[in-house]
Formats: structure tokens, C-alpha cells, sequence
């Protein structure tokens, strides 16, 4: 590898700003969250990079813990919906209401109009209502009555659901899941932090107890300037093959699309300022591309039951795919 490209001071210096408060974050939630760092570094790569972030999990992992704590950590506009079998498109992107004094109709927002959204249990939904966030996710507004209502920036959907094999839950559709920037799992802590867990029982922080490190503002200017991490053309190559190489395989009916490519882009280019690099190392494709790509795949029949995942399938990618021995990143 040669060296890193030549950079701009500010550059650097935005770079280490989104350092700062990343890590500031993460001590927030670790506060609550115990012995999960990776987890909460890739939730909050997932936030910079202006995505939405799918937790998937057993009940009982932390996984709306998770999600709380990283709201509270936050001075922004907060809301949580609790997904169940009877709630309806318009409890959560709102209603047009008469207003019989002023002869008018009113458009009265939902919960989605938040800077953080929690889906809770995204999956207990019919899928008429999960699909109610499609196009909020993907456009950044609610469409009511030929009429669209933006919602504020930032805006990012953290959404909770427990594997598709318990009772009560309905598979997401693929456009959802493919709108979902990440999906990553909180899985069970070891046995010191368990322990730690029980110990502070029942004076341990909670994400109540949290104060706030950042406002949704200085959060919107930090998105921005992870724009400004360098990226090499083989670098960008590199990348673009890789996700390529997901729509080949045997085992895959349908690989990640071209957003899929986009959104590695994006946070590659966060996990890099995260580290106070304006720069993007190969090994940042490496490190998220099973998070961001693996949800997308749609595995044929003969693989899902010889017990192939998605993850397995970026595994083979990532020792397949290499990057130019001649380039330069």
C-alpha cells in the first residue's frame, strides 16, 4: 500500500470533529449497553452515514435498549412506535383531518415526522403497515393527498424485529430490507459483562439516566462533512466489484443493487472519519461489508436449506474479489 493521499487541513480537522463526538457517543451507550462496542460502533456508523439501522435479535439481547440509548444521547426529536398486528399506515405517517370551523383539511403528522423513529418489533406489522415507511426511508417525506410533507434532518429509522421464525412476525419485504442501510444483531454478552450487567442491579444507568453529548444540528453538520473522506478510483473499484461479484454466485437469486453500492460507499467513508482518517482504506470495505450487503442477498431455496446465509455468501466475496495489486489507495 502506498502512502495516503495528500488532504486538506479541513478536512482533518472535520474528520476529527466526527472522531470526537462518535466516541463520545459510544462511551454514552456503553454506559447501558455493556461489552458490545463493535455493535454500537457500527449503529452509530449506520447514524453519521444518514441510514437506517435494522437490529435484529432474540428477545431480550438489548436490542430496543440499544436504540433508546442512542437516541438519549442525542438532543433531537425522539418517537417510538410499537409495532403490533393492528396498526395502521396512517398511525404512523399521520391523517388528513376536516376542520369543520375553517372548512379545511389539516395534515396531521405521525410519529415519523422525528429525527429518530423507533420501530419497535418492526416485524409484528402486517406488511400493508410495514411498507407505510417505504417511501419515508427512501425519499425523506410523506406523500398525503398529492400533497408532500418532508421530515426533518436527520432522520434515521432504528427498527428492532426478532427472527422471522417466531410466532407473531411477518417477514419484511425486500424493498424494505434493501432500505435499511445496516442490519446487525446485539447477541449475548460474555460472562464479565452479564455479570457487570447483574451487579449494577438496580442503581445501573439506564437509557433514562443518559444526557445528551450532541444535538441533532452539530449531527447534521458532521453527516456532511463525512462526505469529504477521500476515496481512490481503486478504491471505488474495488468496492463496486465486490458487490458485483454478489449478483454471480450459485447461491444467490437476487444480489445487493446498485443501492446497495451506495450505501457501502457512505459508510465507508463514516468508518474511516470515525477513526480521524479523511482518507478510505480497503480495509473499511472489508469490515462493513457483510453489515451492509448481507441483508440485501436473496439466497436460492437449495442453499437456505443447506444453511448458506448471507454473511457466508460477503465471506466468499471478500476472499474472492481482490483489490488491483497495482493500485493505488
Amino acid at each position: 500500500m502506498t502512502s495516503p493521499p495528500t488532504h486538506s487541513t479541513d478536512s482533518t480537522d472535520s474528520t476529527a470533529r466526527l472522531a470526537k463526538c462518535f466516541h463520545a457517543l459510544a462511551d454514552n451507550v456503553e454506559r447501558v449497553v455493556k461489552g458490545k462496542r463493535d455493535t454500537v460502533e457500527l449503529a452509530l456508523i449506520c447514524l453519521f452515514a444518514e441510514g437506517h439501522l435494522l437490529i435484529e435479535d432474540v428477545p431480550g439481547t438489548g436490542k430496543t435498549t440499544l436504540a433508546r440509548c442512542l437516541a438519549a444521547s442525542i438532543e433531537a426529536d425522539f418517537a417510538r412506535v410499537q409495532f403490533t398486528p393492528d396498526l395502521l399506515p396512517s398511525d404512523i405517517t399521520g391523517v388528513t383531518v376536516y376542520r369543520q370551523n375553517t372548512g379545511t383539511f389539516e395534515f396531521l403528522p405521525g410519529p415519523v415526522f422525528a429525527n429518530i423513529v423507533l420501530g419497535d418489533e418492526i416485524n409484528r406489522a402486517s406488511p400493508k403497515t410495514q411498507s407505510a415507511l417505504l417511501e419515508v426511508m427512501e425519499e425523506r417525506r410523506v406523500t398525503a393527498d398529492g400533497t408532500a410533507h418532508p421530515v426533518p434532518r436527520p432522520f434515521m429509522v432504528l427498527a428492532t424485529q426478532n427472527p422471522v421464525d417466531m410466532g407473531g412476525t411477518y417477514p419484511l419485504p425486500e424493498a424494505q430490507l434493501d432500505r435499511f442501510l445496516m442490519r446487525i444483531t446485539v447477541g449475548y454478552p460474555d460472562h464479565a459483562s452479564e455479570v457487570a450487567i447483574l451487579t449494577g442491579t438496580p442503581t445501573a444507568p439506564t437509557p433514562e439516566s443518559l444526557t445528551p453529548v450532541t444535538t441533532a444540528h452539530e449531527i447534521a453538520e458532521l453527516i456532511a462533512s463525512a462526505g469529504e473522506v477521500q476515496v481512490a478510483d481503486a478504491l471505488y473499484d474495488y468496492l463496486v466489484r465486490v458487490v458485483a461479484a454478489t449478483r454471480t454466485l450459485p447461491d444467490v437469486r437476487l444480489g445487493a443493487s446498485p443501492r446497495g453500492s451506495v450505501a457501502l460507499l457512505r459508510a465507508v467513508r463514516v468508518r474511516a472519519a470515525s477513526q480521524s482518517r479523511p482518507y478510505a482504506f480497503p480495509e473499511d470495505v472489508k469490515a462493513l461489508a457483510g453489515p451492509v450487503l448481507a441483508h440485501r442477498l436473496i439466497l436460492t431455496p437449495e442453499a437456505e436449506l443447506s444453511g448458506r446465509t448471507g454473511t457466508d455468501v460477503i465471506d466468499e466475496v471478500l476472499a474472492t474479489v481482490r483489490l488491483d495489486s497495482g493500485a493505488r489507495v
